[in-house]
Order: C-alpha cells, then structure tokens, then sequence
C-alpha cells in the first residue's frame, strides 16, 4: 500500500470518527433539550418530587398520565410530625373541606402545606391521590405527597406564601391589602387562572375542578395565580368520607345552576365558576355578599352603567372598551344555560387579547393616546 493511499484511508476514518461523535454531540443536545422544555409550564422535572417512574400507569378507568410525570411522595406520620411540631396549633393555617390546613417544614428544607382528617386507610385513596399528583402545571397548585397512619389521611401540598387573592382583593375586608391592582395586572392573574383549569379540562378524560372559587385561587411571591384542590371533591366523592364543607350548597354564588337542579359537574360548570371569579376580580365585592352583581352580569348589555361594578381603587388604569369587552365575555361565562358557556380554551384566549391591547393602550401617565377613554371618565370627582 502506498504511502498516498494509507494517508488517504487514515483520513476517511477520521472523518467517520469525527462524523459519529457529532452525531452523538448532537443527540445529547437534542435529549437536554426536550427534559429542560419540561420544567416550564408543566413543572415535571423537579428531581427531588420524582418517584417510582412507570411507563404508563392507568389508576382509573379511562384515565392515563404519562411516565415523564411524577408520582407522589408517601410520608411517614413521624416526619409530618416533626415537619408541623406535632401539628402545633401555632402551624394552623386553615380548615378546608378535606380537614385541617398546616404549614410544615420538611427534613429537606422544603416549605409544604398539609392537609389532615381522621379516616381509615384506603388503597383507593393512595390511587387517586398518584393520579392527582401528576398533573402539574404553572398555575396549579401541586400536590406532592401524602400519608396514611393512625387512622389519618393527609395530603401534602406545595405551600403557596402570598395566600388566596380573596385576601388582597375584597373592598373593605379587614385584611385588604393597601396595594392598587391595576385591571391589566388583574388581566394578568385571570390570564394565568384559565390557563389553569384549561389544563385541567385538557386532559383525557376532563378533569373537572367542581370547586372553583376566588378562595381557591391561591398567588404566589410574584403574585402568579395558582389554581388549589384541583380535583379534591372528586376524590372525596370517591373514597367516601366527604364532609359537609365539600358538599355542593345551594347558596354557593359560584355553583352552577344546572348542577343544583342535576347535581351533575362538567367542565362548563367550571366555566360557569370561573365567570364568577372574573366578576368578584373586577368588583373587588364578593359575590356571596351581592348574589345580585351575578344577575346584572348575566344580563349585560353594552348600554349597562358599568360605574357602579368597577373597582374604584383601578382608577383610571383602564380602558372603558377594555373593560366592557371582559364584562361580555362574564356574561357569556355566566350563561344559565352550560351548553351556550364557552370553552375554557377560548375564554383564556380572549383574557390574553384584552389583556394585550390594554397593556398597549394604557402606558404610563402622560403618554397614553388621546383617543383612547380611560376608566377616569366612569367615575364622577369627588
């Protein structure tokens, strides 16, 4: 063999190693790539809340989640114990339909919120709260853990600091906060929230919240909605058990009316829920308080005086087209009828584009657009 011919052949495989190792560069980059797109707006990959992976598994009829999911964390009575200093009335935090609330402090650092009732063990229970618990999105609460011993049942949540936006929104609460929230940042958390339970309705099959409500709308630090209890009364429906707090009430402005006839939930009663939200987020009034603002809502007209709904403490941060064109979409939401209520997919859509157009047109003070009418001209100067 020539000394040409060697050197060539000596090339051509150098050329072949380096072809192959590129190749492998760039499956590497492609594989991180894809687990990196899963921490965004699905929250999967937090490696500390990832445990027994399965390829697939069905817990219940019809109802799937996907193995790049995580399950949840199984917690001894000893460390949620620890984690709540006996479950010291100190960390009390609140009562919800599934029991008592506790703020606890895991071994690992990690602030969580359990959730605690008396009830005998349950493989059922176990089953739902796998299924629960791998559903994660951005603006859903996740449910990370549980435990079951000495006749307790407790779910153990991430724990959300900024509370429920029911404490920072109703008009002369004792707790109201002070801080102005302009209608776009109210657009904003409205924005996240559908995103939320749109996630919820996406899934195959639907899951349905059945217990919407601004109270279960809890916002974090950077005031990011994150929508609580997804699928908790479900789960209480199913296992058995269910106290009276999770039963439907006739006096819940935010149910239904087709369920209190029918008793039936379905993801339009979700949206029917969620109207009420939007109209409690604009008012800053609690609807259980003005069961009427509901039927004013359901039958707006563009002639209606809008002064007397808004928000005072928007000011002028607002377009008045703006706002009309959320009050339509309140009513459509708010619809008697659950077949006429859009789709949760298109409500949070058309949140999005109000959302967009008022953060255009309402800059700040002194470069705003003269033709546009702001919120100011509702009200009258006092």
């Amino acid at each position: 063999m020539s000394a040409t011919l060697a050197a060539a052949l000596g090339g051509a495989a150098g050329g072949v190693v380096l072809v192959g190792i590129a190749a492998i560069l760039i499956r590497l980059c492609i594989l991180r790539y894809r687990s990196t797109s899963r921490t965004s707006e699905t929250n999967s990959s937090d490696p500390s809340l990832q445990v027994g992976r399965s390829a697939e598994l069905s817990l219940r009829e019809g109802a799937s989640y996907p193995s790049e999911l995580q399950g949840a964390r199984c917690l001894t009575l000893e460390e949620l114990n620890i984690a709540t200093k006996n479950f010291s009335n100190i960390n009390l935090i609140g009562y919800g339909m599934f029991g008592e609330v506790y703020k606890g402090f895991l071994h690992d650092g990690m602030i969580v919120a359990i959730k605690r009732r008396p009830s005998a063990p349950s493989q059922e229970f176990v089953h739902e709260v796998l299924f629960l618990s791998s559903i994660r999105h951005r603006n859903l609460v996740s449910l990370l853990g549980y435990c079951q011993e000495d006749d307790l049942q407790m779910l153990i949540y991430e724990y959300i600091p900024n509370g429920s936006i029911s404490t920072h929104l109703y008009a002369g609460a004792s707790h109201v906060s002070s801080e102005k929230f302009e209608f776009k940042h109210r657009l904003s958390i409205a924005h996240g929230t559908a995103k939320g339970l749109g996630h919820l309705h996406s899934l195959n099959p639907p899951l349905v919240h059945m217990n919407f409500k601004t109270a279960n709308l809890l916002v974090d630090v950077d005031f990011i909605p994150k929508v609580a209890d997804a699928g908790l009364r479900g789960l209480l429906d199913r296992i058995g058990g269910a106290g009276p707090s999770s039963r439907a009430t006739e006096d819940d402005p935010f149910l239904d009316p087709e369920v209190k006839a029918s008793g039936r939930f379905s993801v339009k009663s979700d949206v029917y829920s969620f109207g009420v939200f939007l109209l409690e987020l604009v008012s800053g009034q609690e609807a259980r308080s003005t069961q009427s603002v509901i039927e004013w809502a359901q039958n707006y007209q563009e002639s209606s005086n809008i002064s007397a709904l808004v928000d005072p403490r928007m000011g002028s941060s607002f377009t008045v087209e703006g706002m009309r064109e959320l009050l339509r979409l309140i009513s459509w939401c708010l619809n008697p009828f659950s077949e006429r209520r859009p789709p949760m997919n298109y409500v949070e859509m058309e949140i999005d584009r109000i959302r967009e157009r008022e953060m255009s047109l309402t800059t700040i003070m002194g470069e705003g657009t003269t033709t546009v009418a702001l919120g100011s001209q509702l009200f009258t100067p006092k």
